[in-house]
């Protein structure tokens, strides 16, 4: 037993498997530096002997790392059949935040921004890909398509892999299949660009929302909205600047490949502060790890034995440290629970406010700038009036942390919802009245960024606080996955030419989100300030 909670449970497997993808990586090197002379052109050029073998290793080294990372068999067991046997611990809810939780901030901070950087990075390597495949820009678009698929389908299955094996595991998984696309960056062939983008889009979209969950299950109730909005926030703004910084400063000398191979460091980085992730205890208690919760549970807490944490965390209550909860005692597995049973109209709230969100973020705002310059605004403008949006729209996060942790969860969710209906609305509005006033449209433009970005701060926070242990990760990946299928369908929707009629799609668009803000309204739970344990409570009472 360690602080972490738990160890790998097959370390030999693990670290082996690294090897092995590592080595697969860095077979490519040969071929790389066989085109330094031609500024890294490889387009067409055939693989050679030593590239096809790294090829072969590399899921070879991913399969037995993944083997490291997962319990043994009787653990597995345990995970199925034990949760119903024991009692789920609590993490110290009281204490206030410490030099661990600070330390799991950072470092959970840090992988959101590898993780947003991967495919932030899409946009860098467009142009270069392009021109050097040859290939039109339709068929460029294909990367991002497939990239988004990717996100959808990673943010379930890696949701469920959380819930099965742990949220370290499921982290540190995700930090593997990044070093190991990290041989598009040697592709020769477009269509191997096309695979690898799909493999690292599901481990990305993976990562997110299991990032949010081990944070909400490790950090004090008090202090725990605050820092889910703030992880999102800082996470998702670093991942951009790094990855526009990389652009700028290694992709004049090393051409757009780079980017791809600053997948193998960056998922390195992930794995070397993995002894600073540990898995969470509310996980371990409901797989039956009692010893090893117990570990974590002391390590945040700052106490020595459970009888002090006791004494810290609530001297007048016994049940402080360890409490049954009857719906962790007995489990239901699978999605089933989410979308039939007691959270239900929460989840399927949460589903349709994501999807229109993808829709409004990867399809009316992407297409905002051509319909700006149908009102009437200058094309030369446009960038202008836009860069000024984003800027005023820089304080509204701050805004979003403070309601959420001071006003209230669900309300401010709801709000930003409205937020976004009306100014989706005054875009229609003033498309139909034919308005081409500078200032209207930077308060309108303004308006929308502040409010989308405040909806998805809020989005995948809230769902992480509000599902039980053995589906948190799962219910967490649902809802991110939303998102993703949004962006689909604004993606095939602006391909069929939707977005062109600037009112119609306004107002459309309008809709579900306003009616998602209604579900939310009726059948979401406040959760600031809450306990995991009496969130859960709290909806078994009132279904």
């Amino acid at each position: 037993m360690t602080s972490k909670g738990i160890s790998f449970h097959h370390p030999i497997a693990f670290w082996l498997g690294c090897a092995l993808l590592v080595a697969g990586v860095l077979s490519h090197g040969p071929m790389l530096a066989m085109g330094a002379h031609t500024h890294y052109h490889l387009a067409g050029m055939p693989m050679d002997p030593i590239m096809l073998a790294g090829m072969a290793i590399i899921p070879l080294g991913l399969l037995l790392s993944g083997y490291g990372l997962m319990p043994r068999l009787e653990q597995m067991r345990q995970t199925l059949q034990g949760a119903r046997d024991h009692a789920y611990f609590h993490i110290a809810d009281g204490v206030p935040l410490n030099r661990e939780h600070w330390t799991l901030v950072i470092v959970l901070i840090v992988a959101l921004a590898i993780d947003v950087m991967k495919p932030a990075t899409l946009g860098f390597v467009m142009p270069g890909m392009t021109a050097e495949y040859a290939i039109s820009k339709q068929t460029g678009g294909l990367l991002a398509f497939v990239a988004l698929i990717g996100t959808t389908v990673g943010s379930v299955l890696w949701g469920r892999i959380g819930d099965v094996f742990g949220r370290r595991a499921a982290i540190l998984l995700s930090a593997l299949m990044f070093m190991g696309t990290a041989i598009c960056g040697a592709m020769p062939s477009y269509n191997w660009n096309l695979a690898m983008c799909f493999m690292m889009g599901a481990a990305a979209g993976g990562m997110l929302p299991i990032a949010f969950t081990l944070m909400a299950e490790t950090v004090p109730a008090a202090q725990r909205g605050w820092l889910l909005v703030m992880l999102g926030g800082i996470g998702t703004s670093a991942g951009y600047l790094a990855a526009a910084g990389a652009a700028t400063l290694l992709e004049p000398t090393f051409s757009w490949r780079v980017l791809w191979l600053l997948n193998l460091p960056t998922g390195a980085i992930i794995l070397l502060l993995n002894r600073w992730i540990p898995e969470s205890p509310r996980f371990l208690s409901n797989v039956g790890l009692e010893n090893e919760a117990r570990a974590v549970l002391l390590k945040f807490s700052g106490a020595k034995s459970v009888a002090d944490a006791r004494n810290r965390i609530a001297p007048d209550d016994d049940n402080s440290v360890a409490t049954a909860i009857p719906d962790e005692l007995h489990p239901v597995i699978g999605m089933r629970q989410l979308l039939r049973g007691r959270h239900a109209p929460i989840t399927w709230g949460l589903l349709v406010c994501g999807t229109a969100w993808g829709l409004v973020n990867f399809g009316f705002v992407l297409w905002l700038p051509i319909n700006l310059t149908n009102l009437g605004v200058q094309a030369s403008g446009t960038s202008a009036l836009l860069t000024w949006s984003a800027v005023l729209a820089l304080p509204g996060i701050g805004l979003v942390v403070w309601l959420y942790h001071r006003w209230s969860s669900i309300h401010s969710l709801v709000l930003f919802i409205a937020l976004t209906t009306f100014a989706l609305l005054a875009f229609f509005f003033m498309a139909l009245a034919h308005v081409q006033s500078a200032s209207a449209t930077i308060i309108a433009t303004a308006a929308l960024l502040v409010s989308v970005s405040g909806v998805i701060a809020m989005l995948i926070p809230y769902a992480a606080e509000i599902y039980p242990v053995h589906l948190r990760g799962t219910g967490s990946g649902l809802v991110a996955a939303s998102s993703k299928f949004g962006g689909i369908l604004g993606a095939g929707l602006g391909v069929s030419g939707f977005f062109t009629h600037f009112m119609l799609s306004a107002v459309l668009i309008a809709v579900p989100m306003a009616i998602s803000g209604l579900m939310l309204l009726r059948s979401g739970i406040e959760t600031r300030g809450f306990g995991l344990e009496d969130i859960q409570e709290a909806l078994s009472g009132s279904r």
